[in-house]
């Protein structure tokens, strides 16, 4: 009714301002759906149209061929050591980036700067520099390779190795999530939680984690996709033994480089299938931030 009042009393000169201001705020009609259709068309040409074809070339020769090509011994070991490794990563990622985001975010010390600045190395470096740089470390002839082989301990070229370079390359995601997060909610709150008697664990536990759960959550969402997809970095340091080090993108390149298209393709839907579960689960988690937003 207010609104209704308002507007009421508006001049016509007022009026006159408000439609001129509308207009110049708002895009024309055919600029809209120029943008609209070019978005559509770069989506089209550069994610349907490549999932398309890998469903196609996984399918075309039929389901028992499919199904004979995902279930082969080299292709189950390329997906149980996928799963794994990102069983792995995942948690130590979980921990590193909810302890680097605390300690930035709720602390001021001397060095925090470079302490961000070495967060996202993994974003500027090469996965193949990054590979390369575990060998000198790890390899036979590395840094360390004469204490690995004194101890009987095997990094590079074995599970171990694959382990280290995909934690390192995921490493900035959840962190990056979780930092400006808990720098925006500041430390009113623990502090308060503190004042009352809490511990440090119980404020962590029913202050902190509450307030950034949302953060977290996409945070392990990237991390998995980039972990189950990384090639260039695993490649340089699993020595790629088929049936033992190879993951499921270096699998896919060993069928395909010998010529073997269905079966390649067969396994690039599993890899696509579960790149689409990981979208279909950010896409849910954003939903219910933005809906418990709008609630609270």
């Amino acid at each position: 009714m207010s609104e209704l009042n308002t507007s009421a009393q508006a001049t016509p000169v007022q009026l006159n301002r408000a439609a001129e201001w509308q207009r110049a705020t708002e895009e024309p009609e055919w600029v809209r759906r120029s943008l609209i259709g070019i978005a559509l068309a770069f989506l089209s040409a550069f994610l349907i149209l490549p999932l398309l074809v890998v469903l196609v070339g996984a399918f075309e020769q039929g389901l028992g061929v499919w199904y004979a090509a995902v279930t082969e011994p080299d292709a189950r070991s390329a997906i149980r050591l996928t799963l794994l490794v990102v069983a792995i990563v995942v948690p130590i990622n979980v921990v590193f980036g909810v302890t680097v985001a605390w300690a930035v975010a709720k602390f001021e010390f001397h060095g925090k700067p470079f302490l961000i600045s070495l967060i996202d190395m993994p974003f500027a470096i090469s996965p193949v520099v990054v590979g390369l740089i575990f060998v000198i470390l790890f390899g036979s002839q590395g840094w360390l390779g004469n204490w690995l082989s004194a101890h009987d301990l095997q990094i590079i070229f074995a599970v171990p190795g694959i382990v280290v370079v995909i934690a390192f390359g995921t490493m900035p995601f959840i962190a990056r999530e979780l930092i400006p997060l808990m720098q925006e909610q500041g430390k009113q709150e623990e502090e308060a939680s503190l004042t009352l008697g809490a511990s440090g664990l119980k404020t962590f536990w029913y202050v902190t984690l509450p307030n950034v759960k949302w953060g977290l959550i996409y945070g392990i969402i990237l991390c998995n996709a980039r972990a189950m997809g990384e090639f260039g970095a695993v490649a340089i340091v699993s020595g790629r033994i088929r049936g033992e080090t190879n993951t499921m993108p270096l699998h896919i390149e060993v069928l395909y480089n010998e010529y073997m298209f269905t079966a390649a393709f067969a396994v690039s839907s599993i890899l696509t299938g579960l790149a689409l579960v990981t979208i279909a689960i950010k896409s849910t988690v954003e939903w219910l931030e933005q809906r418990t937003g709008v609630t609270a």
